[in-house]
C-alpha cells in the first residue's frame, strides 16, 4: 500500500514562496509518476505538476510553468514543490498523487490511486 504524507503548507504573501514537500512509502516506485494537484473553493481540481520517479522528467501546468519546481529524492523518498512568485490566484488546498503511468500518459487527466491528505496554501493579496 503507498502511502503519502505531505507537508510545507501556510499562509504567504503574495511574491513569496512555499515548499511543499510529500514523504511517500510502501513499495518501490519503478514507473510511477509523483503528480502535484490542487483544489481551490468551488472549483475542480486540477494538475498542477508532475515527474517521474525513476527518470526525473517533469511537465507542468501552463499557469505555474517558470514559477513552480517539481522535483524528487529518491534516497529519502520524497517528492517536492517548491512555488515562488506565488499569486492569490495559487490559494489552494494542494494534493500530492502517485500511480504507474505507462510512457507516453496523459498526467492530468488520469484517475491517480494514491493520495495524499492534502495541505492548504493561502496566498494574500
Amino acid at each position: 500500500q503507498v502511502q503519502l504524507v505531505e507537508s510545507g503548507g501556510g499562509l504567504v504573501q503574495a511574491g513569496g514562496s512555499l515548499r511543499l514537500s510529500c514523504a511517500v512509502s510502501g513499495r518501490t516506485f519503478v514507473g510511477y509518476v509523483m503528480g502535484w494537484f490542487r483544489q481551490a473553493p468551488g472549483k475542480e481540481r486540477e494538475f498542477v505538476a508532475g515527474i517521474r520517479w525513476v527518470s526525473g522528467y517533469t511537465d507542468y501546468t501552463d499557469s505555474v510553468k517558470g514559477r513552480f519546481t517539481v522535483s524528487r529524492d529518491n534516497a529519502k523518498n520524497t517528492v517536492s514543490l517548491q512555488m515562488n512568485n506565488l499569486k492569490p490566484e495559487d490559494t489552494a488546498v494542494y494534493y500530492c498523487a502517485a500511480d504507474q503511468l505507462p510512457i507516453g500518459s496523459i498526467w492530468s487527466n488520469h484517475d491517480y490511486n494514491y493520495w495524499g491528505q492534502g495541505t492548504q496554501v493561502t496566498v494574500s493579496s
